[in-house]
């Protein structure tokens, strides 16, 4: 079970397996809060209404592999199951 590391932290699970894998704790808190309102934009903006780029942009940012070959609603679906 994860650690509950109190309200600023939306998703504890998501936010351990990032530190885990070597993110920061903002990096980490920002993602899993992210991920927790099912979007990753820090404007509060739905995934379906950015462009490819973008969405590529963030599967970059928190290392989805393959993420050149996907589609728009391929990055969506991968970023929303990190």
């Amino acid at each position: 079970m994860a650690k509950d590391h109190g309200p600023q932290i939306k998703n504890d699970e998501t936010y351990e397996e990032l530190k885990e894998q070597g993110a920061s704790k903002e990096k980490a808190a920002r993602i899993a809060n992210a991920q927790a309102n099912d979007n990753v934009d820090a404007r509060g903006t739905e995934l379906e209404d950015r462009t490819r780029e973008e969405l590529y942009d963030q599967a970059q940012e928190i290392g989805i592999e393959g993420r050149s070959e996907m589609d728009k609603d391929e990055l969506i679906e991968a970023i929303r199951s990190r």
